[in-house]
């Protein structure tokens, strides 16, 4: 895990989810403080590619991200049939210990998970993991890891398994898409061959996933990755750009400029009826369902400048659209979370670089803000379930990034992309 890099930010010190501040203290309430947990490589690696090596790694990284333990590591391989000594580990403060291993088997690869605890002397978690592919090993890292949460009942890490879907600049008029784990450590290409962007989650079992293609004019397709079937759903002219779907899977915002003026339409996936919701004479764009898909938050350029609105989910109607953002004065790629919205805002001040963006966290409640990035183009935000873990691209110096934020822990996470540029992502 050399290529992640650990950045603290002062700034998103900041708990907001009533639930897991209560979800962490029921753990400081059951071992004294955060646990300590100890994690050791058991794996003997006869193989060359040392994957009980790399899944300890990873484990071990997984665990520092969760905020939700001290971590140890072994920086020596320890045989399965050494003695567990708990006396020496209690005196030491040490709650938890986790041995690892993987091997390739003909089937791909198995990990072995066992986790003790110390205060107990019992071995509370004995668990094997599998894959077709050697190449998935982080996979089955991040499912150890969340395993480990929640033994210790600590707020959910779920977000840790859930896949990414990007698509990068392979050269100038060229794109490719890629689904990959969080730390771009597994990636599987899946899309290549002329210009594909703006991939989005089809649905909730991240099963496909939407994307445009550019042909004679910006298509809109379908992808299916237990099938690998590739459908054309519709095209328009000027752009054409899947932004959010609905929790049942069977809606879409799209952003279209069929006649030349970018607006947000929502198009049925059973019948493929199309309904405009906007009407300016300007540009809306990135339209996202808020509100328990009451309401739609989108970019428009209404007040002269790029912020960020609401409308209902029935359409635009008088004396119904809401300015969100009242900070900044070229906002766009905004992204909702209960009472709290991330944007990304093109900063003006002379304090900073010019074709800076940085992201902002406010809340719709209160006149709370906080600027969560410091330098670079950072955009595409995008919440996690749980509330507390934002992701997002970075670009700096020629280098692009997937970020993650941990609001409650104070920690900022990038992942670059060796040699690439990223275009778009979803979560």
């Amino acid at each position: 895990m050399s290529r992640v890099i650990f950045c603290i930010f002062c700034c998103v010190g900041f708990l907001f989810a009533r639930d897991n501040i209560d979800a962490t203290m029921e753990v400081v309430k059951k071992f004294g403080n955060l646990p300590t947990i100890l994690v050791q490589n058991i794996g003997k690696d006869s193989n060359k590619m040392g994957y009980s090596l790399r899944t300890y790694k990873m484990l071990v990284a997984d665990l520092k991200v969760t905020g939700h333990f001290v971590v140890q590591e072994n920086s020596e391989v320890v045989t399965s049939e050494a003695v567990l000594n708990f006396d020496d580990y209690r005196s030491s403060r040490i709650d938890l210990i986790a041995r690892v291993s993987a091997e390739i088997t003909r089937g791909g690869l198995e990990s072995v998970l066992q986790l003790y605890d110390a205060n107990t002397g019992n071995i509370v978690l004995s668990k094997e993991y599998t894959t077709n592919t050697t190449d998935s090993y982080p996979l089955m890292a991040h499912r150890m890891a969340i395993d480990i949460n929640n033994y210790i009942k600590a707020p959910d890490v779920s977000w840790l398994e859930r896949m990414v879907v990007l698509s990068y600049y392979t050269k100038p008029g060229e794109s490719e898409i890629i689904v990959s784990d969080y730390t771009l450590t597994y990636k599987r290409h899946v899309i290549s061959g002329g210009l594909n962007i703006f991939p989005k989650w089809a649905n909730e079992s991240q099963s496909a996933f939407y994307y445009t293609k550019y042909l004679d004019k910006p298509t809109l397709f379908r992808y299916d990755l237990s099938t690998g079937q590739n459908t054309r759903l519709i095209d328009s002219e000027g752009m054409l750009v899947a932004s959010d779907v609905s929790r049942d899977s069977y809606k879409l915002l799209l952003t279209m400029a069929p006649k030349e003026q970018a607006d947000i339409f929502m198009y049925d996936v059973p019948s493929g009826r199309l309904n405009k919701l906007t009407t300016y004479s300007g540009i809306d764009v990135s339209a996202n369902f808020i509100e328990n898909e009451n309401r739609i938050m989108f970019i428009s350029d209404r007040l002269g400048y790029p912020n960020v609105f609401a409308i209902p989910s029935s359409g635009e109607v008088p004396g119904k659209v809401e300015q969100m953002v009242f900070h900044g004065k070229n906002n766009n790629a905004a992204n909702a979370f209960g009472n709290y919205i991330v944007y990304s805002s093109r900063e003006t001040s002379e304090e900073f670089e010019r074709n800076t963006f940085n992201l902002y966290l406010i809340s719709t409640k209160s006149d709370f803000i906080r600027r969560l990035t410091a330098n670079g183009v950072n955009q595409f935000p995008r919440f996690a379930k749980d509330g507390e873990t934002i992701m997002y691209i970075k670009h700096e110096s020629n280098q692009s990034a997937l970020g993650i934020i941990r609001l409650n822990y104070n920690k900022t996470l990038l992942f670059p992309l060796t040699g690439a540029t990223i275009q778009s992502m979803d979560w």
